[in-house]
């Protein structure tokens, strides 16, 4: 549980890893960006949605959920229209979702607002390029305890936890002269290639 983990973590990723890690976020946001210019509305809006609809949902399944849901926004789709389309994670990831859209917010302070969950909050200031901050999820914990532990059985990550983990996420990014999202995006790829996740 340390630094030391995630630096070990590091040290296994091929060249391969942190390659895909390094771009990991920015080809997220180009994604948002072609979005964002094909259906005329605001990037921070679409990395809204991506982030909302997040939680236990593959990157690709993830990405399909956001653009059909924009879709269907941009050609004047209303909050019931967004609710009967499915998509791969809760249901309260789904009306974020379409709250956002059909309430055309773009302001980031009510767009965190809305998102509310830490993890989904980070997630969301990664894709937009906030370089210090990281995205403490499942696979993020499980690299920092240096164990694989399954998504089911990672225990709720509290403010203090959160806290100490993102410390020292922040601690190995230093050490490595690497960005913190930058750091967790690379064990985060070499975390799954190493355990078939």
């Amino acid at each position: 549980m340390s630094v030391q983990s995630i630096l070990s973590v590091y040290n296994l990723a091929s060249v391969t890893d942190k390659q895909q890690g390094q771009s990991w976020y920015a080809r997220a946001l180009t994604f948002a960006v072609r979005l964002s210019d094909l259906y005329d509305i605001e990037t921070s809006t679409i990395v809204a949605v991506i982030a909302s609809l997040s939680p236990r949902n593959k990157w690709e399944r993830n990405m399909q959920d956001a653009e059909s849901m924009v879709k269907v926004s941009a050609a004047g789709g209303t909050y019931a229209d967004l609710m009967k389309l499915k998509v791969c994670t809760f249901s309260t990831g789904k009306q974020k979702a379409a709250k956002i859209l059909t309430e055309n917010i773009t302001n980031r302070d009510e767009l965190l607002a809305i998102l509310k969950g830490p993890k989904l909050c980070e997630f969301f200031n990664c894709i937009l390029g906030d370089s210090g901050d990281v995205c403490i999820d499942g696979h993020a914990y499980s690299i920092w305890v240096g164990d694989r532990i399954t998504l089911a059985n990672v225990p709720s990550i509290g403010k203090k936890l959160r806290q100490t983990i993102k410390a020292d996420y922040q601690e190995a990014a230093r050490i490595l002269g690497v960005q913190p999202h930058v750091v967790q995006a690379i064990t985060w790829v070499a975390w799954k290639r190493l355990h078939g996740v």
